[in-house]
């Protein structure tokens, strides 16, 4: 056994300790209690929220901040819509059966309320860096609301390694896997478009970014969400039997059936909380950081866009490869991820299989754009604007070597550092609480000049 072959096992370990049960249990946890906290917030002004980030695209006077709330909106989403939403989902379903889709929707919404909270904090807390930029996430409101600057710091390093790894070689792997796969294309190849593609648009900051998330990522759910579509509509006289059979076996245990071996409610329950957060981060404590960069005065109007971002993830989009799944009746076939979620969509209709490679090229790429500014901003609050130049070249050459690379260890090292970097920030949710109850009060009671001017629905 080779070095690295033992270090991966080692790592694998840890990341499942880091991954078990006790911060499932706390990411979930902390949901339903901002959720009790906020009054279930998330229900009650839902219909808001998608307005203010679908509907209402421009901005009013001189606000504060570097891109829209739409832009802001999409750059989040171009790090959370990825593998799992074709290949989380039915890692979920495979192993868990279908009982697990209840579970991943249960912790999508619950984890809207953790979105919402996270992005409060994030804009309360910004500050202006010497480019004139604006800078927060959960290192800053860490240091600056709880004044622990030693947690923050613990976040930004986690969140700066983690960049390198699940926000840009493994994807940019993936990419290469599925593009030499699909269509014979060499990795060499793929990996200097791939390098060349980024470079294009993070070298110019967080503004090019939010242009380019804003159309790439509205088009590439659209089109992934259209062949689902198709398939659904196809199917549409069944989609009560796979509703009902989902919320059945969340709650009875999935008995073995063609390829599937059978599952325990906990393990549907386990499977789909664990790959919902995967899916969609809530808790984790990465899309705060482009929700920072939100051109607005209110830091409540943000955080209503945000949410907004774990119910397009988890309970449309990942809905979605669900019942693609059930009903094409692939879900019992043995196979699994992005295996599974192509099998069924090629069963589907003809060439089905080919909005699944070209749906995991763009989620993965722009996975590589939000996360790129994510590590940014982390390196930037450890080492300062001087170290973003060299952040960003940096990142667009681990690009083109993940395209290269075998990366079962970086897969594991990224996962532990996630789940790391999750436990400062439910730290700072938790503890700050209060601040986020206070400023939504405000918002919705207080401030009736505001809620005239920028809630014009409201009554």
């Amino acid at each position: 056994m080779d070095f690295f072959t033992l270090l991966d096992g080692i790592v694998g370990k840890i990341c499942t300790l880091v991954w078990g049960v006790p911060m499932l249990i706390l990411l979930v946890g902390t949901g339903v209690w901002l959720t009790i906290s906020l009054r279930g917030l998330q229900f009650r002004k839902l219909h808001y929220a998608l307005y203010l980030a679908l509907i209402k695209r421009k901005e009013e006077g001189n606000e504060p901040g570097d891109i829209t709330h739409f832009q802001a909106l999409m750059t989040a989403l171009s790090a959370t819509v990825g593998t799992g939403n074709i290949a989380g989902v039915a890692t979920a379903i495979a192993v868990g059966g279908p009982g697990a889709m209840f579970w991943m929707w249960i912790t999508g919404l619950v984890g809207m309320a953790t979105k919402y909270a996270e992005a409060v904090l994030a804009v309360k807390y910004r500050v202006v860096d010497e480019n004139g930029e604006m800078s927060g996430g959960p290192m800053y409101y860490i240091s600056r609301g709880l004044n622990m600057p030693r947690l923050g710091t613990m976040f930004a390093v986690c969140a700066a390694i983690a960049s390198f790894g699940i926000g840009n070689m493994v994807q940019s792997n993936s990419v290469a896997d599925a593009v030499h796969a699909t269509y014979n294309i060499s990795p060499v190849v793929t990996g200097i478009v791939l390098m060349i593609c980024t470079a294009a648009v993070i070298l110019g900051g967080i503004k090019k970014i939010g242009q380019v998330t804003g159309y790439l990522v509205p088009i590439m759910i659209v089109f992934y969400m259209g062949g689902a579509s198709y398939i659904i509509l196809a199917k549409i006289a069944e989609v009560p039997a796979a509703l009902v059979l989902i919320v059945e076996q969340a709650f009875n245990p999935t008995a073995a059936v063609g390829g599937f071996t059978g599952a325990t409610v906990m393990l549907a329950i386990r499977m789909g909380v664990a790959r919902g957060i995967f899916s969609n981060e809530s808790g984790l404590g990465s899309a705060p950081i482009a929700a920072a960069a939100a051109q607005t005065k209110f830091p409540v109007a943000q955080a209503l866009v945000s949410m907004t971002q774990t119910f397009i993830d988890t309970l449309i989009v990942c809905t979605m490869t669900g019942l693609v799944l059930i009903l094409t009746g692939v879900w019992s076939s043995g196979a699994t991820g992005a295996e599974l979620t192509t099998m069924g969509f090629a069963a589907g209709f003809p060439g089905g299989e080919q909005v699944v490679t070209i749906g995991l090229i763009l989620f993965a790429y722009s996975t590589i754009l939000g996360w790129s500014y994510y590590g940014e901003k982390s390196v930037e609050y450890l080492y300062g604007v001087k170290a973003i130049k060299a952040y960003r070249i940096l990142f667009i050459l681990f690009v083109g070597i993940g395209a290269l690379s075998k990366l079962s260890l970086v897969w594991n090292i990224s996962d532990t550092l996630n789940g790391i970097m999750a436990v400062p920030n439910l730290i700072g949710l938790l503890l700050l609480t209060p601040v986020v109850v206070s400023e939504t009060r405000e918002y919705f009671s207080s401030v009736k000049e505001a809620q005239k001017k920028y809630e014009p629905s409201l009554s």
